[in-house]
């Protein structure tokens, strides 16, 4: 009798043991970019902090982006981190334009590699959105007189009515844009990064060029569609000249502009298609709006699902999510039906560090749940 206990037990295990390894939920499947593997496919979005003095990495951003990857975040991205001190969206952002930042950078790197995840930047440049103040300052412009300073754009014509006019870049200062872009990408790779985004996306420079609401240019940069792209895919390749073509680079594009007349789905597909041929990217990161405050965005959970799906389908193209995704079984949806490739997740990873653990909890695969050493004690719910 005992031993058909025993034996009743010991089956019962194994078949639990084979339900767990045919339980294979989409979110914690390795997922492959070039020669980069991620080990699930959970991304925290580019997030700034508004934390860093002179352009410099400091220890919130060590144990912000450190948190994350211990807590099973699958590839951890930095916040927008500037090609030049005029691009930072406020004094206290982060930037690359020298040497002293690229080494503050990899003891970060380094840590969210030995926790197992990817450490990947988001470059960009704020362009006319540029100089203004810390959203809980109010995030309104900075005089020059205050500390702020001069802004650009593809053309003279501001945000907002009470922002700046921006200086309209010149062919010869869109070349020094390139070189810088190109310098701060060799000086990733030295960081230790392993993926790049080009922020594209919220009204920040290359959007600007992109969207016929503030690209009013009659130049190679300005005009039909393939004139504004051109920023875009010059931008492309002037990464490329510094960054391996065995590492990924992503793309964060504002499918539309939800201003009527400007950057529309449409044109983020058509976008996507060229992209898809050139073969440079390896990802576009949906999200929206920022170029003009008459935006009219339907803000509810998931809301840029659909931007994502389009995207993929319309260009057979990877894509990400992002946009009020805060539970697992709702980012298990959203792969499990081919809306994206990675879900990107913000304020749900501000909130919760350890959100991945705890998904994997709720979606019961324990091996994909494993909680440092440290804090497994924790690990209760």
């Amino acid at each position: 009798m005992n031993e058909t206990k025993a034996d009743s037990r010991t089956s019962g295990e194994n078949d639990r043991r084979i339900l767990i390894r045919e339980r294979n939920p989409y979110l914690f499947r390795p997922i492959n970019f070039r020669s980069v593997t991620a080990p699930n496919r959970i991304m925290l979005s580019p997030m700034c902090q508004y934390s860093a003095k002179e352009g410099m990495p400091n220890d919130w951003h060590f144990v912000h982006l450190g948190a994350r990857a211990n807590g099973g975040t699958g590839i951890v991205f930095t916040e927008a981190v500037h090609t030049e001190a005029q691009g930072r969206i406020t004094p206290h952002c982060l930037g690359l334009w020298n040497d002293k930042q690229r080494d503050a950078f990899k003891r970060i790197t380094g840590f969210i590699s030995e926790a197992g995840a990817v450490p990947g930047i988001q470059l960009g440049h704020a362009g006319r959105k540029a100089s203004v103040g810390r959203p809980w300052e109010g995030s309104n412009p900075v005089p020059l007189s205050n500390g702020g300073w001069d802004v650009v754009s593809a053309s003279p014509r501001a945000y907002a009515k009470s922002w700046p006019t921006p200086h309209s870049l010149s062919g010869l200062e869109i070349r020094t844009q390139m070189e810088s872009l190109a310098a701060s990408a060799k000086r990733a790779r030295e960081a230790g990064f392993q993926i790049i985004e080009l922020h594209g996306a919220h009204g920040y420079l290359i959007h600007q060029f992109l969207s016929p609401l503030s690209n009013l240019r009659e130049d190679e940069y300005g005009g039909d569609f393939d004139c504004r792209a051109r920023f875009l895919f010059e931008s492309i390749d002037a990464v490329r000249t510094e960054w391996p073509n065995d590492l990924p680079l992503f793309l964060r594009l504002s499918v539309t502009d939800w201003v009527e007349g400007g950057w529309s789905l449409e044109d983020t597909i058509r976008l996507a298609q060229q992209l898809k041929i050139r073969g440079d990217i390896d990802l576009i990161d949906c999200s929206s709006g920022g170029n003009d405050p008459r935006q009219k965005i339907p803000i509810n959970p998931g809301y840029q699902i659909p931007l994502s799906r389009e995207v993929k389908a319309g260009a057979g193209i990877a894509t990400g999510a992002v946009g009020l995704i805060n539970s697992p079984d709702f980012a298990e949806s959203v792969l499990a039906n081919g809306d994206a490739d990675l879900v990107i997740m913000g304020r749900t990873l501000l909130s919760d560090p350890v959100w991945p653990l705890r998904a994997a909890n709720f979606l019961k695969v324990p091996e994909k749940g494993a909680w440092p050493k440290q804090y497994e004690r924790s690990n209760i719910f």
